[in-house]
């Protein structure tokens, strides 16, 4: 499994950026993946995750409203709108999968595959 994030850039507060995370090497077994975030200083945090077998997701509550997680199963790529962005948003962001469904999957420890982080920032 091999995964692409990109997307990320330098928006104001209130602002809008969408993250897309390119995958390659899925099996036919269905598949968490889910979006993460490290801000500096600070521990990888769990953002939304989608389960590919079914288009269930789930959000955090510091983005729940704010996030939505996509999946384009014709294009292989998982994507994070961000909407009404918030300086506290500012992190590398990262897209990880495993074997499973989202519920319970918020560890980083329970993912085996990642992507390339890419930087969000967001100015006040």
């Amino acid at each position: 499994v091999q995964l692409q994030a990109s997307g990320g850039g330098l928006v104001q507060a209130g602002g809008s950026l969408r993250l897309s995370c390119e995958t390659s090497g899925f099996t036919r077994y269905g598949y968490a993946v889910s979006w993460f975030r490290q801000a500096p200083g600070k521990e990888r945090e769990w953002v939304s995750c989608i389960t590919t077998s079914d288009d269930m997701t789930y959000n955090a509550k510091s983005v729940k409203f704010r996030f939505t997680i996509s999946g384009d199963a014709a294009k292989n790529t998982v994507y994070l709108q961000m909407n009404s962005l918030k300086p506290e948003d500012t992190a590398v962001y990262y897209c990880a999968a495993e074997i499973g469904s989202c519920p319970g999957f918020i560890d980083p420890k329970d993912y085996g595959s990642w992507g390339s982080g890419t930087l969000v920032t967001v100015s006040s």
